[in-house]
């Protein structure tokens, strides 16, 4: 059994607005091992790369991941941003299909949907999670 996770460097997002992609970039990967030793090495040049969520999974591979993800979100082409150095998995997420996921669910479940919504990372990272596993 893997581990599907997402991680996040804040030096990473403070490139990535600078850039114009959006301070909301999250890189999602799947792997058999502690994802841990891997998300500590880093991507885009950053070594402040820590795991926001993880979650067990079984029957997928990182490919599957990347690919039900981009029916979803965009993901940074890494051929445009030689900062990337061929990392792929990079997600730039937009903060309001985090917050319609949020009011869907909490529609579901019969919960109000009229609490303000305060958006925070694990909250993106539930999100890049739920779709990558449908």
């Amino acid at each position: 059994m893997g581990v599907i996770y997402v991680a996040r460097s804040v030096k990473f997002g403070k490139w990535a607005s600078d850039v114009g992609l959006s301070k909301h970039v999250y890189k999602v990967g799947f792997t058999e091992e502690d994802p841990k030793p891997i998300v500590q090495q880093g991507w885009g040049g950053e070594t402040d790369w820590a795991i926001v969520r993880k979650r067990e999974a079984e029957g997928v591979s990182e490919e599957e991941v990347i690919q039900r993800l981009q029916r979803k979100e965009k993901m940074v082409d890494p051929t445009y941003y030689p900062r990337l150095r061929g990392a792929t998995g990079i997600f730039k997420v937009l903060p309001e299909h985090v917050e319609n996921h949020i009011i869907v669910a909490r529609t579901m479940e019969g919960a109000s949907d009229r609490a303000e919504i305060k958006l925070k990372p694990a909250d993106f990272a539930d999100y890049l999670i739920h779709n990558a596993l449908r």
